[in-house]
């Protein structure tokens, strides 16, 4: 007898993707997040979420071979991530990677920066930020900007420079965008945003509406205890903790932002696409049907991931000096 999967399993979407959301584990079955005050657990979680996270990267990489080297950014520590046989044109693309602001690294992440070097073909320099609750949102995006102010002083001029994030880090690019832009540092030529969390509030409408329907993590388990770590609630509605509330009339880079019809953060995802085309800036939102977070990495060889990735490479050479 075949168990019946938590969460529906559209006929819309592709095998791959059908596969996949069959054999996903139902979140309320994980154990909560601690309390944004209880430090030592914190570590605990971010030493399991490590491990889990190298192990998933170890698979990718056997795919996505590349050359990886350490580097120090205005003090902040990078990894320098190039597909191999791939010669460098010049460009780079920041990465800053996702994990709710609470756990991950550069290196336990390095998979997806192997895959978003493979696509694109550009020199990728994933930044090795400081974790909540241990850093807040205001400095978190301080060593951001640190650390692509580095890069310019290296020679690397902007408009050569594009900023990409996945989930809390497709977030974290966002808001360290407008720091730089807020400080007149200027902007980097172009921001991909996948999957991005932008509002660490639960005020989207989807955040409601989408609750049982998405497998990734629950508010009231998971994502309100990383908020609460990485911003004080008093403060999670500035534009450098949740980036939708930001005054774009100001500029911002052509973004792309990606995503999936099952994620919460959904709401996230139209309400910055709609601030950045009300402010005259060209954006593009690119949903697809069934998916769930971060499913571009997640589920590598379904058509719809496929797509989404040859659609960020396109989008950055559209932007980027070729």
């Amino acid at each position: 007898m075949t168990e019946t999967p938590f969460v529906h399993v559209p006929e819309t979407v592709s095998p791959e993707a059908q596969v996949f959301l069959r054999s996903l584990r139902d979140p309320k079955l994980a154990p909560a997040f601690p309390e944004p005050s209880d430090f030592a657990a914190w570590r605990e979680l971010q030493q399991r979420a490590e491990t889990q996270g190298r192990a998933r990267s170890t698979a990718l990489l056997e795919r996505y071979p590349v050359v990886v080297s350490e580097l120090l950014l205005g003090g902040i520590p990078a990894l320098d991530v190039r597909a191999r046989g791939t010669a460098a044109n010049g460009n780079v693309l920041v990465y800053t990677h996702g994990g709710a602001h609470v756990m991950y690294s550069a290196r336990s992440m390095l998979g997806r920066a192997a895959v978003a070097a493979h696509e694109t073909g550009l020199r990728v320099v994933s930044i090795d930020y400081t974790l909540a609750p241990q850093c807040k949102y205001d400095r978190m995006s301080d060593e951001v900007v640190a650390a692509i102010t580095a890069l310019i002083e290296q020679g690397t001029p902007l408009e050569r420079i594009a900023i990409y994030g996945d989930s809390s880090g497709g977030g974290l690019a966002a808001a360290s965008v407008l720091k730089m832009r807020d400080r007149g540092l200027g902007m980097p030529a172009v921001a991909i945003l996948a999957s991005p969390w932008l509002d660490v509030t639960p005020s989207g409408d989807t955040e409601t509406t989408l609750h049982d329907a998405d497998p990734n993590q629950l508010y009231e388990k998971h994502t309100r205890f990383a908020a609460a770590a990485f911003a004080d609630p008093a403060d999670q509605k500035h534009p450098y903790a949740s980036p939708v509330y930001g005054d774009f009339s100001k500029g911002f880079p052509p973004t792309l932002i990606q995503g999936g019809l099952k994620e919460t953060l959904l709401s996230g995802f139209v309400r910055f696409y709609q601030a950045l085309d009300v402010a005259g800036i060209s954006a593009k939102l690119d949903l697809y049907e069934g998916m769930v977070h971060n499913f571009q990495d997640r589920i590598p060889d379904a058509p719809e991931s496929i797509l989404a990735r040859r659609k960020m490479a396109e989008f950055l050479r559209l932007h980027l000096q070729p």
